[in-house]
């Protein structure tokens, strides 16, 4: 698959994007890797923290020039993505991998030995906003509320064929314990997109979170998507979360954001 044309070297010399249509604040390009500086920037991010209304202001407009807004945590013990050990030279494509095959892997991993794997859920044919708006809301509020599991949000343009892309092309690596090779929960994150309207809002050193268009409706609904959840990031049932499935689908019925957390 060929590679999209990466936008971000040109802010080395236009730091406000002019040539791109945009006017970015003050920011940083980011070529930081585990293995050394990349050989292009991997992202872009603003100096000052983001507020209710940046995502709206500055994503629209970033989008059309190729570059797709995610809000970073430079809050945590492990600072900014500078210090997230990023290993870009270790991802696959996320269109290579059958998102299906993916979870049945996981889940055998990690679902007592009787439960197979249910398969994937349907879609949810209904939203009350378009992905790209429920985006924003969620980006704001999540600007707002600054929780203590993502204290200081700044925006960032990342260069990504789609927001489901957006860990892969960074190389993130806040899942290394559970996958070495990010694309493979792209992949997923990709069949959330189609099916549920998902949009990659927030990435932290080890935290996913991500707005929802279309949520589970039903608790049958959130069931299913409750499965797919455990065989993405066990962690968020076992560890951070009410430690079995049916607790955990109840919390997912109309929730238009989903949070990830890996130990």
């Amino acid at each position: 698959m060929a590679t999209l044309p990466n936008p971000l070297p040109s802010l080395a010399t236009d730091p406000s994007g002019r040539s791109l249509g945009l006017r970015l604040p003050p920011g940083r390009l980011i070529d930081v890797t585990e293995d050394g500086p990349w050989h292009e920037p991997l992202l872009w991010h603003a100096d000052k923290s983001a507020a209710p209304g940046t995502w709206s202001a500055l994503g629209g407009p970033a989008a059309r020039a190729g570059l797709l807004p995610v809000l970073v945590d430079l809050g945590g013990s492990q600072g900014g993505p500078e210090g997230w050990e990023l290993l870009p030279g270790e991802v696959s494509y996320p269109g290579d991998h059958d998102p299906d095959e993916v979870l049945a892997e996981y889940w055998e991993e990690c679902a007592a030995e009787d439960e197979p794997w249910p398969g994937l859920g349907d879609s949810r044919p209904g939203a009350t906003a378009t992905p790209d708006v429920r985006a924003a809301e969620v980006a704001d509020g999540l600007s707002a509320e600054c929780p203590s599991w993502f204290k200081d949000p700044h925006l960032a343009l990342v260069s990504a064929r789609r927001s489901a892309d957006i860990p892969a092309a960074v190389g993130w690596t806040g899942p290394l314990n559970h996958e070495g090779d990010v694309a493979r929960l792209c992949a997923v994150l990709r069949t959330w997109e189609d099916r549920f309207g998902l949009r990659v809002v927030g990435l932290g050193f080890d935290v996913l979170v991500a707005s929802v268009a279309a949520p589970p409706a039903t608790l049958t609904e959130a069931g299913q998507v409750a499965a797919e959840h455990f065989a993405f990031c066990p962690d968020n049932i076992l560890q951070s979360g009410p430690g079995t499935l049916d607790a955990y689908a109840k919390g997912l019925v109309g929730e238009h954001a989903w949070t990830f957390w890996w130990d």
